[in-house]
């Protein structure tokens, strides 16, 4: 017998499928709307394999995905800013890019306050990349996208 999963990691879980949809949608260029609809029908509390994929929170999915694609243009601005001269949003890591924007999406729309928003995301990049800078990486660019998006919290 399983247990049912508490409030936080619904919310992780959300976090994670978010960021897995923003790739998924810049990778095939499919439409929100067909992405979000295959996460809720086919991925979130499915079973593959014989493991079963995590139920998530859909409001904060819902919400997190659209706030990424409606302010995608703002969010990519202030990552671009958080980021080395060097290295523009368009030349980073895909799954990092979507990472930003889903993270962005939260620190500008949201109401997770903004050190909620940067741990649950860096656990996110650990996630995709266990042995690597990229969770320190990560947890710099939205320490300053936090500052830049709410000031008042720090």
């Amino acid at each position: 017998m399983t247990t049912a999963p508490n409030k936080r990691q619904m919310k992780s879980a959300a976090r994670l499928y978010a960021v897995q949809a923003l790739f998924q949608m810049e990778q095939s260029g499919q439409s929100v709307d067909s992405v979000r609809a295959e996460f809720e029908d086919h991925r979130m509390g499915a079973v593959y394999e014989g493991e079963e994929m995590a139920e998530a929170n859909i409001d904060l999915f819902r919400d997190t995905l659209e706030a990424a694609v409606n302010w995608q243009a703002k969010i990519d601005q202030m990552t671009d800013r958080a980021l080395v001269a060097k290295w523009p949003i368009a030349r980073i890591d895909p799954t990092l890019r979507a990472l930003f924007r889903a993270a962005g999406a939260e620190l500008t729309e949201g109401n997770a306050p903004p050190k909620v928003v940067i741990t649950e995301y860096v656990d996110v990049a650990k996630a995709f990349f266990p042995e690597g800078r990229e969770p320190k990486f990560v947890n710099a660019v939205l320490d300053h996208m936090a500052r830049e998006a709410k000031p008042e919290a720090f």
